[in-house]
């Protein structure tokens, strides 16, 4: 084949997508096909190292075989139920997960903007039903710069122009604070406040990781004043960081823990609530649900996520090659081209100086060589690999990224 017929192949597809989505994402042009463990491949035959992993969704890899066996024996049982009906996988997910989070309940949904519109209603209707807030009076305490998804709710209380711009009216009841500092922190609580909603490392806005002991005071404040600390895990937990989950670098455990993205392998969507039979037994038959949420087949391979984090295997590999990784990029960042380095674990954020070109321009260098990262807020570019990537394909994207930046 051709170079002229190869090329017309990816820009047909991509021609295709244009034609007929909405233009909600603007993707690097390439066309995946095919997928196994760290690496992809393009309508074309081209590799790529995959050093984004679906935002962390894909933290076991492409087509890890234990979770793809799962996903097939459960297809071939029964897939879907409604939550209508008990099924023979939902009790053993749920108190499964609720072990691996040293918690009592869990609310499955599907989506992590679906766990973190669960973690809102339920904090309000504890603060009322619990705490004795006044109806219509309770408050959330959030982080700037965060990301919690997409919803109209969510929105509301994000302070990125891009995802809330055009979107109003707005959802009231947030009190949005600087990421990282206590005080401020301190002074948004109130009687009314009924929880505090932290990503314990922000990804989207550039893998920030908060100053030492922030968490801890997080936690101390919300104990003294009878609020729910609630931690967005979806992208920073289940291993990508080096431990299951984020909070633990400070020994911290949350109130409830919000999960997505990993729980479901990089299979099927799956998200969950997780906290207290105090916190979660407020909800009544009828008061919230989901169709899909908790359904079998999420559910089957879900289960096999837990056993695999449970070996511990995971952690300990996106913890030693963490360590080389972020080595690795504060070599770089002695040099000029780059800024800044910040994260943990195999999860970083690469703040590009100028001179050497925006995000988006590095990003798409980087695909030019075979390797996939995205970027993110103009100058950032975020580098999270599966974390069964081989310390020898680790290196070798950083290669390519350092030949990047030199020809910058």
């Amino acid at each position: 084949m051709s170079t002229t017929q190869t090329t017309q192949t990816t820009q047909s597809a991509i021609a295709a997508a244009e034609a007929h989505s909405a233009h909600n994402y603007h993707p690097l042009p390439v066309v995946v096909a095919t997928a196994d463990g760290a690496w992809l491949t393009d309508v074309e035959g081209r590799r790529f190292l995959d050093m984004l992993a679906g935002y962390s969704a894909l933290n076991f890899g492409h087509g890890n075989r234990r979770l793809i066996d799962a996903a097939k024996a459960q297809l071939e049982r029964v897939t879907l139920t409604s939550r209508a009906f008990h099924h023979d996988r939902f009790g053993d997910f749920c108190a499964q997960l609720a072990e691996l989070c040293d918690m009592e309940m869990v609310l499955p949904m599907n989506t992590g903007a679906e766990a973190v519109e669960t973690a809102v209603k339920t904090a309000r209707k504890w603060g009322y039903r619990v705490k004795g807030v006044p109806d219509n009076m309770a408050k959330i305490v959030v982080a700037a710069d965060n990301f919690h998804g997409r919803t109209t709710t969510i929105i509301s209380f994000s302070t990125d122009p891009e995802a809330r711009a055009d979107y109003g009216p707005y959802t009231p009841g947030f009190e949005i604070v600087p990421y990282g500092d206590t005080a401020a922190m301190e002074a948004a609580l109130t009687d009314n406040t009924v929880a505090v909603l932290l990503e314990p490392i922000q990804g989207e806005a550039g893998v920030l990781v908060p100053p030492p002991g922030y968490l801890r005071r997080v936690r101390e404040l919300t104990r003294e004043r009878d609020v729910l600390f609630i931690a967005d895990e979806i992208q920073s937990g289940l291993g990508r960081t080096g431990r299951t989950f984020a909070c633990e670098h400070e020994g911290v455990v949350p109130d409830m823990y919000l999960l997505g993205k990993a729980l479901g392998g990089g299979v099927v969507p799956v998200s969950a609530v997780v906290s207290s039979a105090a916190v979660l037994g407020v909800h009544r038959p009828g008061e919230h649900g989901s169709t899909f949420g908790g359904n079998p087949l999420a559910c089957a391979v879900a289960l096999e996520v837990i056993a695999m984090l449970r070996t511990g295997e995971y952690q300990q590999r996106a913890a030693e090659l963490g360590e080389h990784l972020h080595h690795e990029l504060g070599l770089l960042a002695g040099g000029g081209a780059v800024e800044a380095v910040r994260g943990r674990g195999l999860w970083a954020g690469v703040d590009i100086a100028p001179s050497h070109g925006t995000g988006r321009e590095i990003s798409e260098k980087l695909l030019d060589r075979g390797v996939l990262v995205k970027d993110t807020h103009g100058s950032t570019i975020r580098i999270a690999p599966p974390l069964v990537i081989s310390k020898e394909d680790l290196d070798w994207g950083l290669d390519q990224l350092r030949g990047v930046l030199t020809e910058g």
